[in-house]
């Protein structure tokens, strides 16, 4: 018999201090950096975006791998690469934590489009503000002596 399964995850992460150091400009070369990390580990990407800040990914993440073991080594990854390229001579490092929110298979595209139009998005609000507001939607409690921090 074989095993049917579907783990999509929208996470969210951000730069040390929400500082911004991810030059839109320089986005493409970056999401493909990563895309190439969740696919070594045979996980699927369905959509990334992000601003200077912070990035939106929707993942399909395989049976046999740990979330947390994804992100560390993504992050870990990421963080050397990118002190490595000329484009991102501001980056300092990622923060401590990540989001990392449940969706199901009819929320699949609605959170795609919300990953695609990041840059429309904010336009008109903060990343703490978007990161607050679903972090309530969800019902996740949000401990103020660590938010954002």
């Amino acid at each position: 018999m074989s095993s049917y399964r579907q783990i999509f995850y929208h996470i969210v992460f951000r730069t040390k201090r929400s500082h911004k150091t991810l030059p839109l400009d320089y986005h493409k070369k970056l999401f493909a950096y990563i895309m190439g990390i969740i696919k070594q580990k045979t996980c699927h990407l369905y959509r990334i975006n992000g601003m200077q800040n912070h990035i939106h990914m929707l993942i399909d993440l395989h049976p046999g791998i740990a979330l947390a073991d994804l992100m560390r080594e993504l992050k870990t990854s990421s963080s050397v690469w990118l002190k490595q390229q000329i484009e991102f001579d501001k980056f300092e490092g990622w923060s401590d934590g990540y989001a990392a929110i449940t969706v199901s298979y009819q929320d699949k595209n609605r959170v795609i489009e919300y990953i695609k139009t990041q840059q429309d998005h904010h336009k008109t609000e903060s990343f703490s503000d978007e990161f607050r507001k679903l972090l309530v939607k969800e019902g996740i409690e949000i401990d103020e002596r660590f938010f954002l921090k």
